[in-house]
């Protein structure tokens, strides 16, 4: 029996990386996982082949959180699959893509992890928890100035924090908590690896300055653990490298 035996869990853009860390985790601690993917049907359905063939349940579900109905998909195949939602990880993210519009870093950092939060809440009993995985190059951007190149997608996951933060006593309310956890580069991310093209030598500084970088299963393991994590709603958990950004956020004198 794992510590979420009889719980289910939405993990969004989990088809890959930290997202598949996450649900492969909760899936390993008897949570029964919808594994959210946009377009890439075969990976999301190979993690939940991995889930299953390890003893844990896991569906596949393709949805755009951007649009109305994306939402709205992921917890109809919760309440049908698994009766309920009582894990929602709010991981997927981008903006560094091309072709998707201006506004699509906000679209997707802030209004969709609203509408995905609102989705959810509604069918979350008291007792269940939100986990938003975000950066400490957005988590402190008021603060900390980031790489030109990462401001924009920095300030829309900030919004977005800033967003679901304001939902904390509608959340409490119900008895549903907020954790946030910030990370910071991730050794293998589709993230870090475009910052790096766009400026060569990005990933070595940023390991040179935190000591190490945490890689997709380390950080995936502290994201997974927050699931059930004994601390008050609106916690942050800081995980690698943290301390750079603390100090520059609170100088000293």
């Amino acid at each position: 029996m794992g510590a979420l035996e009889g719980k289910a869990a939405i993990v969004t853009g989990s088809s890959r990386g930290i997202g598949a860390e996450v649900a492969r985790l909760l899936a390993a601690e008897g949570a029964a996982v919808v594994v959210n993917y946009r377009q890439k049907a075969p990976r999301a359905n190979k993690v939940v082949a991995r889930i299953e063939e390890a003893g844990g349940r896991a569906v596949a579900v393709g949805a755009d959180l951007t649009s109305p109905e994306g939402a709205q998909a992921l917890v109809d195949a919760a309440k049908e699959n698994f009766g309920g939602v009582d894990i929602l990880v709010l991981n997927a993210s981008g903006g560094m893509e091309t072709g998707l519009g201006e506004d699509y870093a906000m679209r997707l950092n802030r209004d969709a992890q609203l509408n995905m939060l609102a989705a959810a809440a509604s069918a979350m009993p008291a007792g269940s928890r939100v986990v938003f995985v975000t950066s400490h190059q957005a988590h402190f951007i008021d603060s900390v100035p980031t790489m030109p190149e990462y401001e924009p997608v920095a300030r829309s996951k900030r919004a977005g924090e800033d967003a679901l933060r304001e939902q904390l006593p509608a959340l409490e309310a119900k008895g549903i908590s907020l954790v946030v956890v910030s990370g910071d580069m991730i050794e293998g991310t589709v993230t870090a690896t475009l910052l790096d093209r766009a400026r060569p030598g990005a990933i070595e500084a940023r390991r040179a300055d935190a000591g190490k970088l945490y890689s997709v299963e380390e950080f995936g393991a502290e994201v997974a653990r927050m699931a059930a994590a004994d601390v008050p709603s609106g916690h942050t958990e800081y995980v690698g490298g943290a301390e750079s950004f603390l100090r520059q956020a609170q100088p000293e004198g």
